[in-house]
């Protein structure tokens, strides 16, 4: 059978990539060699750019009460010393949901599955895996093998989120490049009892000791995560056995005081693909990267990789030049690499085990701090598109994420995305030919009202008065006038030809 994209991999990236096409009008079938989702969390962070992307596909409601508020996270030196907060951006908001969150993966990856397979024109099928992968100039032919045996299927595109070992990946050939980190950590996911969490601390913490380094994260509810790194020459089959976790976890809790919910032993590694596609076959997720967890964005990317593909696959179909796929590649590579390398250097500050060089450390941010520990927001964390499908001349707004405020409609409060859509919009803070305009609070004329400003100090903050945003809520450009928005327009409808309405 022949679909438009299949989708090899039901995880996160794949369900999400699944329900994005079902919503952009593909015929999709997405496979999954697993017949059930997994039963334990492996994610536990989720943002507010992802939190967007779901209210678009109409099921954040449904994921929110999985979710918890991130609480800040404290570093802690050698010594015990507090030595950096990692926090969110303070409200208001700038996404309109809460910047960082924690959240429960099983339950909230069968809400995603449970969407994608509901969606006109997509089919699902579990317990199926791709066995071989060809391609010609015209069609992608897949060997998919079930529990009824062989068949072929074919498909015009194929999006591979088939994980870190993605079969695809290695079927076609693409290697890693290593951006260098390789450490052994064993992660525990715990149920807490009432008496463990009077033990454990309110907030996330990093304890940055030379002797062991071990993370600290406030699940949703009474789950509690600890990540705990590894010393030379201790078996991590052996460290991930209860006798071994409860041993680790002493100085904080005893056996009855909490349920083990998983204990594995992984090695944290960052890596990217060195082709992030092939012909007409895409991969996206932890088939095209993966990186130490230490903010919490491992899931992020994957649904950042699919939330930027589908639309330009969509946007090729109906007539963009083929050129836009180009810069799938372009821009995600380059912000997994970024984000990556700062990650990296926040891991190599964790994972420091030199005694002497961990006390440099803990001084020199105190130092960093003027005295004080300082304060980092996560959000400042994660970059901006540094290239790729971006507005001429350049401009430090473009590649930012546009802003999402509560705007006034029929009467309520309600974010601007479910009042003007989630495709191209032209939006300026005063009238302006062919753009949303949004005005502030009180303001007289036409427009839509904003509660808190957070668009108003945008616009001021970069001294432009347009801004043209992308379908991913990317900011493709901006102008300071009406001359130079029909400039940008012009340029836009050239490669989104035929040209269409795009306010």
């Amino acid at each position: 059978m022949h679909h438009d994209v299949v989708v090899i991999g039901f995880g996160p990236s794949g369900a999400v990539a699944t329900a994005l096409l079902g919503q952009q009008g593909f015929s999709t079938l997405a496979i999954d060699r697993a017949t059930a989702v997994y039963d334990k969390p492996r994610a536990i962070a989720i943002d507010h750019e992802i939190m967007r992307m779901l209210d678009n596909l109409g099921i954040a409601d449904a994921v929110l009460p999985h979710t918890a508020p991130f609480p800040a996270s404290e570093h802690f030196g050698a010594a015990g010393q507090l030595i950096r907060r990692i926090d969110m951006v303070p409200a208001p908001y700038p996404m309109g949901f809460t910047p960082t969150m924690v959240f429960t993966q099983p339950p909230v990856e069968a809400l995603l599955r449970a969407h994608a397979a509901a969606m006109p024109g997509v089919s699902v099928e579990l317990g199926t895996e791709l066995v071989g992968i060809s391609q010609d100039a015209n069609r992608v032919t897949l060997r998919l093998r079930g529990a009824e045996g062989e068949r072929t299927a074919t498909a015009d595109t194929v999006i591979a989120c088939d994980g870190a070992s993605s079969f695809t990946r290695n079927a076609l050939g693409i290697g890693f490049e290593d951006l260098v980190f390789d450490e052994p950590w064993l992660v525990v996911d715990l149920l807490v009892e009432e008496s463990g969490l009077a033990k454990l601390p309110v907030n996330a913490a990093q304890f940055c000791d030379p002797a062991r380094p071990i993370t600290y994260i406030v699940g949703p509810g009474n789950h509690r995560r600890f990540e705990i790194m590894l010393n030379p020459g201790e078996d991590p089959r052996a460290m991930q056995e209860p006798d071994a976790v409860w041993a680790l976890l002493a100085r904080w809790l005893a056996p009855g005081d909490a349920t083990l919910w998983r204990a594995s032993s992984y090695r944290f590694h960052a890596l990217v693909a060195a082709q992030w596609r092939q012909g007409r076959v895409f991969l996206a997720g932890d088939a095209a990267h993966q990186q130490p967890p230490f903010i919490g964005q491992g899931m992020c990317q994957g649904l950042r990789d699919v939330s930027n593909l589908v639309w330009k696959l969509a946007a090729v179909r109906d007539g963009a030049s083929p050129v836009l796929l180009d810069s799938y590649a372009a821009e995600r590579a380059q912000h997994v690499r970024t984000l990556t390398a700062r990650i990296k250097n926040i891991g190599r500050q964790i994972c420091e085990r030199d005694p002497a060089a961990a006390a440099a450390r803990d001084a020199g941010l105190i130092a960093q701090g003027g005295g004080k520990p300082p304060v980092l927001t996560r959000q400042e964390i994660v970059p901006p598109l540094e290239s790729g499908f971006l507005a001429e001349p350049a401009h430090p707004a473009q590649g930012t994420l546009f802003p999402q405020p509560f705007v006034r409609h029929n009467g309520a409060w309600v974010l601007m995305d479910r009042v003007l859509g989630h495709g191209w919009r032209v939006i300026a803070m005063d009238e302006l030919p062919g753009a949303a305009r949004i005005k502030a609070s009180g303001a007289e004329g036409p427009g839509l009202e904003e509660r808190d400003g957070i668009v108003g100090a945008w616009f001021a903050r970069h001294g432009v008065r347009a801004a043209i945003i992308r379908p991913d809520h990317y900011v493709h450009g901006v102008a300071v006038d009406a001359a130079a928005l029909d400039h940008l327009r012009a340029a836009l409808s050239a490669v989104l030809h035929p040209v269409k309405e795009i306010a």
